[in-house]
């Protein structure tokens, strides 16, 4: 099999036709482009994800808590604890274990977010620093969100912009090689868009203005995150490519390694679908957060991305681009 997320049909055929229990405490069972899973206790419904961060071993700590924190954040859920397993490979220091702890310490403290436990070892089975996060939340019934919530009609925002996480992991890991390419301001720009990956202040304004879907921008960019919204809620796109936020750092790192934005890991993204994308658009930007609304939800199956007169169809996300890289 090939490195990055499992192909959808792989998924469907070999995990999820598995799954046999399906218990009536569950609300959100595990599907395709589902962030969270969701417990009824009784009182607020617990929502829980998890992920792992393989791709770098730069900034791990930092990426693993925001990976895990926009999950719950898309299901408009408070982030309450994270269960952390941490493995390392052999000869690695302690100094790099203090070092994700530190990185951990500093944004569980930002956010009012318990450490509750977790797993911490060497292992031959590995050679590359694993972080695996669990995270737990809680919300009201009645606010829950779904990324299958689209609905055929509604608009479908886009916050900060795509390719923010990949862009940084690139920079953070190729800097001296990129400089050989590229203006070193521009480097040193794209190695800062880490201080964008949450999307917590996103979801929590979002939920102020009204949504029925969240999905945080992850593996395969922001077509594989259409892909997995519209999949999940049965719907149709049209798609502006035009009108999808970029920054200009990311085109230009981008095209030194001949990698394709639209399909590069961007977590500090949110795709939401609302009937409000023009308030929406508005009341993020009043809390210092860019956003555009890139087209609406259609009846059928059709998921088209328009760019100028050109019309192309969406796939299921393939391997993320970061994996490409040379």
């Amino acid at each position: 099999m090939k490195i990055g997320k499992l192909p959808e049909s792989v998924m469907k055929r070999s995990v999820y036709k598995k799954l046999r229990v399906k218990r009536p405490e569950v609300l959100v069972h595990s599907g395709i482009g589902e962030d969270c899973s969701v417990l009824d206790s009784g009182g607020d419904l617990i929502v829980m994800s998890t992920d792992p961060i393989t791709g770098t071993a730069d900034n791990i700590g930092k990426l693993a808590f925001h990976v895990t924190a926009n999950d719950i954040a898309s299901s408009g859920a408070e982030l309450v604890g994270m269960l952390v397993t941490i493995i390392f490979p052999p000869e690695s220091e302690e100094e790099e274990l203090k070092e994700i702890m530190d990185a951990l310490a500093e944004a569980t403290s930002a956010y009012n977010v318990e450490i509750l436990g977790g797993h911490t070892e060497v292992s031959a089975a590995v050679n590359q620093t694993l972080v695996s996060v669990t995270g737990v939340g809680k919300i009201s019934k009645e606010k829950m969100i779904q990324t299958s919530g689209l609905k055929a009609g509604q608009d479908l925002v886009v916050t900060k912009w795509i390719g923010l996480e990949g862009t940084s992991i690139i920079a953070r890991t190729r800097q001296e090689e990129l400089k050989k390419s590229l203006p070193e301001e521009i480097v040193e720009k794209a190695m800062a868009f880490d201080q964008y990956l949450s999307v917590v202040k996103d979801a929590k304004v979002a939920m102020e203005v009204g949504v029925t879907a969240m999905h945080d921008v992850t593996e395969g960019g922001i077509f594989g995150a259409l892909w997995e919204m519209a999949s999940a809620s049965g719907v149709g796109l049209d798609i502006d490519l035009k009108k999808i936020p970029i920054r200009q750092e990311t085109i230009e790192v981008c095209e030194v390694y001949d990698l394709n934005p639209y399909l590069l890991i961007s977590s500090g993204a949110m795709l939401i679908g609302t009937d409000h994308g023009s308030q929406l658009v508005e009341a993020l930007e009043r809390e210092g957060i860019h956003a555009a609304v890139i087209g609406h939800a259609t009846e059928g199956n059709d998921r088209t991305v328009r760019n100028g007169e050109e019309v192309r169809f969406l796939e299921p996300p393939k391997t993320d681009e970061i994996y490409k890289l040379p």
